[in-house]
């Protein structure tokens, strides 16, 4: 039988990659353009003492985007968190228990996963509006003390839509699992709990590790229903990029973009030697 690799093979390989990775290859060169447009790569730009990362430079001098960043990584973590508790703890309950309403709420883990986004952002905006418009109103609140839309509502708009992925990816997971090891270590003396700390999370762990790096993923690239949840003082970087977008396309955006690119880089590099070492 014949080992040599199909010349076709090789050419669908090299032009399904080039078509996943040649915009963001682009995307990355033109952060370091000499014109202020970003329509045509002019050179390399070399003004003042940055040099090539002039872009960089200006992206670090504009507190806007500081800001943006700041938010957009505080609303990720923390729904992260969240939404990994949630869903693990949803997983083992589906996985494990039987009640009633199980089948709808097995189903009902995919509404958000299948709508679309721009459904999902008006409804949640419209339950945010009529639940601070019921509040505000009984209790008759200040001005300054009313509910509204914030880092708050965002956060809580993410981790609605972000725990059907983790809980679908733990449970994946569970899937696998073997109890009778459960079932020694209950023979051994071990109560519930530390059964659930040294022996079924360890074992799980890599699910939740993959659900949770899900969930940030996510939230960093979430626009349209932060677009619909956000207020005063919670922009976010995909929000923040777009209001650039609206008005002039300079190599900044494409500084900031890069920036984020190795941020998201550097969590999937970390995220992975943890699974390494739990796996």
């Amino acid at each position: 039988m014949s080992r040599r690799r199909s010349p076709w093979l090789t050419l669908s390989t090299i032009l399904v990659y080039g078509f996943l990775y040649l915009p963001i290859v682009v995307l990355v060169v033109f952060a370091f353009n000499s014109s202020r447009q970003n329509v045509v790569f002019e050179g390399i730009v070399n003004r003042d003492a940055c040099g090539p990362f002039y872009w960089f430079c200006r992206v670090f001098q504009n507190q806007d985007a500081l800001d943006a960043s700041v938010n957009t990584l505080k609303i990720a973590l923390t729904s992260t968190v969240l939404s990994t508790l949630i869903g693990t703890m949803a997983a083992l309950a589906l996985q494990r228990h039987t009640f009633k309403l199980k089948l709808f709420a097995e189903a009902s883990l995919y509404i958000p996963i299948v709508i679309p986004e721009i459904v999902m952002g008006i409804g949640i905006l419209v339950l945010f509006n009529t639940v601070f418009r019921f509040v505000n109103t009984t209790f008759d609140l200040a001005p300054a003390q009313r509910l509204g839309l914030g880092l708050g509502t965002v956060i809580i708009s993410h981790v609605a839509f972000s725990v059907p992925f983790v809980t679908l990816t733990v449970r994946t997971r569970l899937h696998s699992f073997d109890r009778a090891v459960e079932e020694a270590a209950a023979d051994l003396g071990a109560n519930a709990w530390t059964t659930f700390r040294r022996i079924t999370l360890p074992l799980i762990m890599p699910g939740v590790l993959a659900g949770a790096m899900l969930a940030f993923t996510l939230s960093l690239d979430d626009f349209i229903i932060t677009f619909f949840t956000n207020g005063p003082g919670s922009t976010t970087l995909p929000i923040y990029v777009y209001g650039l977008l609206r008005r002039t396309v300079t190599p900044e955006v494409n500084a900031l973009s890069t920036m984020w690119i190795l941020v998201v880089l550097a969590a999937l590099v970390v995220s992975n030697r943890v699974q390494r070492r739990v796996a």
